[in-house]
């Protein structure tokens, strides 16, 4: 005779063992990898508007220190929740690497 499932055990709880230290860190790694692809997209359109000139040298100037500074505050983050570059560099499986 067939069973189905078997019911857990009285005084067991199905439930998972999540690490909150291993949520924070996924938390972050997802939240920096937007922000670095969002980053690189916008420095690409920055880049080919300098090269198509329709920026002033004050834009260029002030595109350039915003840029830096995100990046470098990037690295701090990454610091902070233990993550390297590579990290950021998510698997998509069929498609390759998102960065």
């Amino acid at each position: 005779m067939a069973q189905g499932p078997k019911a857990p055990a009285r005084g067991k709880k199905n439930r998972i063992d999540i690490d909150p230290e291993n949520v924070r860190r996924g938390l972050g790694q997802l939240v920096l990898t937007i922000v670095e692809l969002l980053r690189q997209l916008l420095e690409r359109q920055a880049i080919r508007r300098v090269e198509a000139g329709s920026l002033t040298d004050g834009e260029t100037e002030r595109l350039g220190c915003a840029f830096r500074a995100l990046k470098d505050e990037m690295v701090i983050l990454r610091t902070h929740f233990g993550l390297t570059q590579d990290d950021l560099n998510l698997d998509l499986g069929p498609f390759g690497k998102l960065l």
